[in-house]
């Protein structure tokens, strides 16, 4: 025959030596296709069969599967410890440390002003008012008639509204959440307390002070016995709750069409809590004069009353309304209004949104 015994016996003991050395599975893979491959010496041994005599074909064969079961068995083996090795290994090696802070993507958050808006109208539902909402796309009576603002006033003209096309159709983009107030009390009997946040528009250029779509805030009380004083002591309220205890207000004649009388809404400079005089304006905030523009705030109109179907003899009423990124800005010190309507992650970030 072509391979003798010891030819079998020194490749099945070649083969044992070089798995019991594979030091990882790249290495046994190898020793694998070398001594247990089809060129491997076990495998002409078998091959070799074939020219065995028949009377040594059955010893022969013997000892040749006894050689190949023993590489296998060994090569199991050894595969089962090298896995186990590497699989210990790479417990330590690819460790992933789970308390260590995040350094992907930002997680994202609510952006400052629906937090403010959020804060706002938690803090008039625990008063006791109710939160009112209305569409954008408003009809022109709802956002000018009902409120006493006649055909010729300048805010209905071009220049402030955006009006929807066809112009007879009467929709105006909301010039401010007012009509909101008016469908509230078309729709409801008093007594009625409801804030009305929401976003407005008009046509206004982006700038520091300005943007064309922008958040306010508006109040309506409609009851018995409401005077100025309820007004003037809500509005204390609502400035101490957003700008800090020793926070009040002042109130300014002026005009609007949909209250009588008018003012406009001062508060105490939260910066200097005006300390600082004209004689002395160290205050960069106020520029001395103690008092910084809020809003505008009346008792509701009579004739606002009378278009909306409540007895202005029974009843009376007071309005006011802020803007929300004007707010925002007093409370924390932003000079340009851009800064909260272009999404710079940098700004929001301030704020512990977008971390």
């Amino acid at each position: 025959m072509s391979i003798s015994i010891a030819e079998v016996e020194e490749s099945a003991a070649s083969a044992l030596s070089a798995i019991a050395g594979a030091k990882d599975l790249a290495e046994l893979k190898v020793v694998k296709i070398e001594h247990l491959g089809d060129k491997s010496g076990l495998s002409k041994a078998s091959q070799a069969l074939g020219k065995v005599a028949a009377e040594e074909k059955a010893t022969f064969g013997k000892i040749v599967g006894e050689a190949k079961a023993k590489v296998s068995a060994a090569f199991e083996a050894r595969i089962k410890v090298l896995e186990s090795d590497r699989d210990a290994r790479v417990l330590i090696e690819e460790r992933v440390d789970v308390t260590l802070p995040l350094d992907r993507r930002s997680s994202g958050g609510i952006h400052p002003l629906t937090s403010l808006r959020e804060d706002i109208s938690d803090l008039f539902i625990g008063m006791g008012y109710e939160v009112a909402e209305g569409p954008e796309i408003e009809a022109e009576w709802l956002n000018f008639d009902a409120l006493n603002i006649p055909a010729d006033h300048p805010a209905r003209t071009m220049q402030d509204t955006f009006f929807i096309e066809p112009i007879s159709a009467g929709l105006v983009l909301r010039t401010h959440t007012s009509p909101v107030q008016i469908r509230t009390m078309l729709e409801r009997t008093p007594p009625i307390y409801v804030i009305c946040p929401g976003r407005t528009f008009r046509s206004d250029e982006l700038d520091a002070t300005h943007t064309p779509v922008f958040n306010q805030v508006e109040g309506l009380v409609i009851d018995r016995g409401i005077t100025m004083a309820n007004l003037k002591g809500t509005l204390d309220h609502f400035a101490t709750a957003m700008f800090g205890q020793g926070i009040v207000t002042r109130l300014r004649p002026s005009f609007f069409p949909f209250t009588e009388p008018s003012a406009e809404v001062d508060i105490r400079c939260f910066a200097c809590r005006g300390e600082n005089t004209l004689e002395n304006d160290s205050c960069r905030t106020c520029r001395g004069e103690g008092w910084i523009e809020w809003g505008g705030c009346g008792m509701v109109n009579p004739k606002v009353l009378q278009a909306c179907g409540v007895d202005q003899n029974e009843f009376s009423g007071f309005a006011f309304g802020m803007g929300l990124e004007r707010t925002l800005m007093f409370r924390h010190g932003i000079t340009d209004m851009r800064d909260i309507v272009e999404g710079d992650i940098r700004f929001t970030q301030h704020f512990g949104a977008g971390r």
